[in-house]
């Protein structure tokens, strides 16, 4: 199964994800694939990190992987993908058609698979190049995860709406 949740900063996705992820899993923990990249040495991050990864440690096995999520992500077993926001960050660099490469590799491994992703392009078109691309490819990419998952769910105020 392959599923999709997706909406704004702080909008509750992650915790509905990882309940979804949980309910998917029988006989092992599932993989949590964190795919923030530490070389941004961003402190604020770092904390939010250690206290997500505090959160789950019982929970789930927690990988980090921000570029080549086909890499980490077998036939079978249950995966967390939080966030695909961040890997699509994290490949600005490399070309869109990659990255549709590595979602198909995705979509047609026979494992459950709940992918994470910010909504970002519900407002104006940003100013500056690089933000543009980000907000482009979030788009982009988000539709053809969107075309491959059983089930997609809106999520708003902790609230998941199912759209799909």
């Amino acid at each position: 199964m392959k599923v999709l949740y997706y909406g704004g900063q702080k909008s509750g996705k992650s915790r509905l994800a990882e309940a979804h992820a949980l309910a998917l899993t029988y006989d092992q923990k599932p993989y949590y694939i964190a795919t923030y990249d530490r070389s941004y040495a961003d402190e604020e991050m770092t904390a939010r990190i250690a206290h997500h990864q505090a959160d789950r440690r019982e929970r789930f096995i927690s990988v980090e992987e921000p570029f080549e999520l086909p890499l980490v992500i077998d036939q079978r077993g249950t995966y967390l993908v939080d966030c695909l926001s961040m890997w699509i960050f994290n490949t600005l660099d490399v070309e869109i058609e990659e990255l549709y490469a590595q979602l198909n590799t995705l979509a047609s491994r026979d494992a459950n698979i709940v992918f994470v992703l910010n909504e970002v392009n519900s407002g104006i078109i940003p100013m500056d190049a690089e933000s543009r691309a980000f907000v482009d490819r979030t788009g982009m990419l988000g539709q053809w995860v969107a075309s491959f998952c059983d089930e997609v769910y809106h999520v708003r105020l902790g609230l998941a709406q199912r759209i799909k």
